[in-house]
């Protein structure tokens, strides 16, 4: 079974807690264009669907991101949790060579 997340471009200046708030979660694209990043986000909700299937850093995940116009694998680098009530604050893929 093949594990897919679209994640949307973040807009420039948005605020993580508001995002949050929102239902949406601050996410990071690396190693897709060498050394640059992409912020993004990602919607909550799929993304607890995908943490339960996915093991971090090693299963790999379609991400879409119809902004960029770019598809491509990426692994889920770093999940970072609130200490004690284990929401999720903010996650990186990372697009591999």
């Amino acid at each position: 079974m093949e594990l897919t997340i679209e994640c949307k471009k973040r807009v420039e200046g948005s605020k993580p807690r508001t995002m949050r708030r929102e239902g949406v979660i601050p996410a990071n694209l690396y190693g897709h264009k060498g050394g640059e990043s992409e912020l993004l986000t990602v919607n909550a909700k799929d993304l607890e669907i995908l943490m339960k299937r996915a093991r971090p850093g090693v299963t790999a995940v379609e991400v879409n991101i119809p902004e960029l116009s770019w598809k491509g694998k990426a692994v889920l680098k770093e999940i970072q949790k609130h200490p004690w009530k284990g929401f999720v604050y903010h996650v990186s893929f990372f697009a591999g060579s």
